[in-house]
């Protein structure tokens, strides 16, 4: 049987495969879910009302439901119901229903942070920039914008918080992220079974990639406060 210091290097290697899936999930999805957030908050505040009104129904019923059931959802639908596994095999194929998954669920959430944002600009502001003769285009990027960014920044910080927790539940379709890598340890892995220690060390993973986060998204929120 492998001795502890015999058997860290094979973990902490799984754990770093695992881990870089877990980062390429995490960046595809904030570079999907942050434009797409926007586009969403735009239908949801259109004077379209059935438009409004049709994204608004998605987004509540998208936050509504839990993360975990739309990747099922996603991920077998095509297959089982529509008998066209749209998505691939292998890994690749996992990975890219759950990067679909993770946009769309967290751009809906992003949606109502801009949302929030926008609306709560006081319109007299929209008012003193058309008196001025400057176009709604003109009054957004240059009046509304940095005070949106400032209000957004809290409550999207919290949010991608909590996007790197939650990619831990793309292994509900075996995307083999860092915990289904942790976990392998338990059921027999690299010649190593009944070992839960390595969960533990993916914990540890989870907290140094959050702390460095919230290091990062702390300085801007005070970068803005000292310009604003």
């Amino acid at each position: 049987m492998n001795t502890f210091m015999e058997q860290f290097p094979i973990v902490v290697d799984a754990l770093n495969q695992g881990f870089v899936q877990t980062l390429r999930l995490f960046i595809v999805t904030l570079l999907g879910a942050i434009p797409l957030g926007l586009v969403i908050a735009c239908g949801s505040m259109s004077k379209f009302k059935p438009l409004s009104l049709l994204t608004r129904l998605v987004v509540w019923i998208v936050r509504g439901s839990p993360l975990m059931i739309q990747l099922l959802i996603i991920y077998y639908f095509p297959g089982l119901v529509l008998k066209n596994n749209i998505w691939g095999s292998g890994e690749a194929g996992r990975f890219l229903a759950a990067s679909v998954a993770f946009i769309f669920n967290y751009a809906c959430y992003f949606s109502e942070i801009y949302r929030g944002g926008i609306q709560g600009i006081p319109r007299g502001q929209d008012e003193a920039g058309m008196v001025l003769g400057m176009t709604k285009m003109q009054i957004f990027f240059r009046v509304k914008l940095l005070q949106v960014i400032k209000a957004i920044v809290p409550p999207m910080s919290n949010e991608i918080i909590t996007l790197v927790k939650d990619t831990s539940l793309s292994r509900i379709i075996a995307l083999q992220e860092i915990i289904w890598a942790g976990q392998a340890f338990m059921k027999g892995s690299r010649g190593i079974s009944g070992a839960i220690w390595p969960l533990f060390f993916t914990a540890v993973y989870y907290l140094i990639f959050s702390g460095l986060l919230s290091l990062v998204l702390g300085k801007l929120e005070k970068k803005l406060n000292y310009y604003w």
